[in-house]
């Protein structure tokens, strides 16, 4: 539906899961302190390593938003018109840590895992031997990318392709997740109920 120049999504009481959490400490988080694997007591020191725990935060968060869930709600469109699901944004994310790798190292480029534009989202279907292939395509390519960019230790370094800073590339890499990881919230929500951050 679209009013005022802004769509609008509806969906009856009966058809809206109920909101729900597993924590019981902070209503607003996805698991209690205690039980939340992204929790640690320490804090990074310098900018990289800060740079590095904030990614590995926000892609430990995408893949609890996705646990629990089976092929079908993991395929599911569940905020229409979007064409989004969190398997299309577990596909999506490892087709752009591809692309990350292939800036760091344009004289050797690997090709798309996916196929043309938006075949990560368009190709994301409720098969289990796709979800299991899609975490394995983004686990590889998170490894990937990690080490080529690991022989960069001058944030201040210029990359190859477009003349990117490594500092830019570690800050684009924590805001794609990030906003991402946004998106995964809502798409949680909208599938089983579960809220929290």
């Amino acid at each position: 539906m679209r009013a005022s120049g802004r769509i609008v999504c509806t969906v009856s009481d009966e058809e809206a899961p109920r909101r729900w959490t597993a924590a019981s400490v902070y209503p607003d988080m996805w698991a209690d302190p205690d039980q939340d694997p992204r929790n640690n007591d320490s804090s990074p020191d310098g900018e990289l390593a800060t740079l590095q725990d904030f990614l590995s935060g926000y892609r430990l968060t995408l893949r609890m938003k996705c646990e629990g869930l089976n092929a079908e709600q993991l395929a599911r469109r569940s905020v229409p018109p979007s064409t989004m699901s969190l398997l299309g944004l577990v596909r999506h994310l490892a087709e752009v840590e591809r692309d990350w790798r292939n800036w760091v190292v344009p004289e050797d480029p690997a090709p798309r895992i996916y196929g043309e534009r938006d075949a990560d989202f368009a190709g994301a279907a409720a098969d289990q031997a796709l979800v299991d292939a899609a975490f394995a395509d983004l686990a590889r390519e998170q490894a990937a990318c990690d080490a080529v960019l690991a022989e960069y230790t001058d944030l201040g370094a210029r990359l190859a392709k477009d003349d990117t800073s490594v500092r830019e590339m570690w800050v684009h890499r924590v805001e794609e997740y990030a906003r991402h990881c946004g998106h995964a919230d809502l798409l949680r929500e909208c599938v089983d109920g579960r809220v929290g951050q």
